[in-house]
């Protein structure tokens, strides 16, 4: 079997941008929710997809705020967008599919932790993280751990994120550390870019394997130079992006494997079209195995 572990945050962000704007009957708007659940029923009638989760940040903020200030917050996002998160965890788990809403650590934890958890059991032929999210490149291993970008049909595999990064997987948070990541609120670390992260990286792995000796990066010695002092002046920041990009493998997720077999959606989900008015989706959703009980 495959896993299937969604990252619910961005595909609600996905929808939320990228779907049509839609009221509800009572005046809500509620178009990225309805994207959702389209998407992850699409996702639940294709062959071969049996046991699904999806994890959302259920508030934006998490630990890593009150390691680092500047670490992403809810400010700027839309209250359109943050009055739907609620709702779509009430519409997956309505779907039938078990959600992890996170509070003190991240979806992406959560994914991670998923991830480590079932890739060893036994009947589990891989676990298909569905997100593009470059800081769960970190949770890919060999072909049993793979991201898939949904929208793309990109499959990363642990050759893939090699080819795409430049460095495995267990660079990446030293990566993501040096390059910074916007999307996170991660700053990066002066004069280093990807490729030279890259270069390094993959000669060095980790932060504290890089030598303080520039002729030893293997880069144009002035190049290199650069690079060595600028980690020098910024290593305690570049440790703690570093630790802030490191995904947790401890996230408290209380479901089993077979928990996570989709069996059809609850008897809810007819009054939770109601409630999105879409009708026509319960009707599409009802032809598929049954209600659950």
């Amino acid at each position: 079997m495959k896993v299937h572990l969604v990252d619910g945050t961005y595909e609600l962000f996905r929808n939320f941008f990228g779907a049509p704007p839609k009221q509800s009957p009572d005046g809500r708007e509620v178009g990225a929710t309805v994207g959702l659940l389209r998407s992850l029923f699409m996702l639940v009638s294709t062959p071969g997809v049996t046991h699904v989760a999806c994890a959302f940040d259920h508030v934006i903020e998490s630990f890593r705020n009150d390691l680092f200030p500047g670490y992403k917050t809810s400010a700027g996002v839309a209250a359109e967008l943050l009055a739907q998160f609620p709702l779509a965890e009430r519409a997956v788990a309505a779907l039938g599919i078990v959600v992890w809403p996170m509070v003190e650590l991240e979806a992406d934890d959560a994914l991670a932790t998923a991830a480590s958890r079932f890739k060893d059991e036994p009947g589990v032929e891989q676990v298909v993280i569905c997100s593009p999210d470059k800081d769960l490149a970190q949770a890919v291993s060999g072909v049993g751990v793979v991201c898939w970008d949904r929208r793309r049909g990109i499959v990363l595999d642990e050759d893939g994120v090699l080819e795409k990064f430049g460095v495995r997987p267990r660079s990446i948070p030293d990566w993501l550390a040096l390059v910074g990541d916007a999307a996170d609120g991660l700053p990066g670390i002066p004069a280093w870019g990807a490729k030279s992260a890259s270069a390094v990286l993959s000669r060095y792995a980790h932060l504290e394997a890089i030598p303080e000796d520039p002729g030893r990066l293997g880069l144009p010695l002035g190049r290199a130079s650069r690079l060595v002092e600028s980690l020098a002046a910024h290593r305690e920041e570049a440790l703690l992006y570093r630790r802030l990009a490191t995904l947790r493998d401890d996230a408290p997720l209380e479901e089993e494997l077979a928990a996570l077999e989709w069996r059809g959606a609850s008897a809810g989900l007819e009054d939770l079209c109601r409630e999105l008015g879409d009708e026509g989706l319960k009707k599409r959703v009802s032809g598929r195995r049954g209600a659950s009980a």
